[in-house]
């Protein structure tokens, strides 16, 4: 369900408060989209400005940053650790600072998911 971030129509008093407009499409957030371990999948949003944003809603490869200096793609099975949120290992949602367990090895992921639509990171 999607969140307003809008004014609210009650003071801190208690009392109601008079606004001269409606709500605004910009003041509604997105609805909430992980980036889980699975089959490539991408959306691609509106941002305000006509920009676009790309959001990784699953993804099982990422590219690797290894100790020798190289960049090699790697598969990625589970989630390790998250510090995020516990509940985040047990459903494989991948966030900036998970530790996931790759054909590589374990990988910090440095990359947001949400925000830049890639998955990057280096190897432990």
């Amino acid at each position: 369900m999607a969140q307003w971030h809008g004014f609210s129509r009650r003071k801190s008093t208690g009392g109601r408060r008079v606004l001269s407009r409606g709500k605004r499409s910009t003041e509604i957030s997105s609805e909430k989209q992980f980036a889980l371990i699975g089959e490539p999948k991408r959306k691609i949003y509106r941002t305000t400005g006509g920009k676009t944003l790309v959001r990784i809603l699953s993804d099982n490869t990422c590219s690797v940053a290894t100790k020798k200096g190289k960049t090699v793609s790697a598969t990625v099975t589970n989630v390790v650790e998250n510090d995020a949120n516990p509940n985040y290992i047990r459903r494989n949602i991948l966030t900036k600072g998970a530790i996931v367990e790759t054909s590589e090895g374990r990988v910090r992921i440095t990359s947001r998911p949400g925000h830049d639509g890639v998955l990057n990171g280096i190897q432990l």
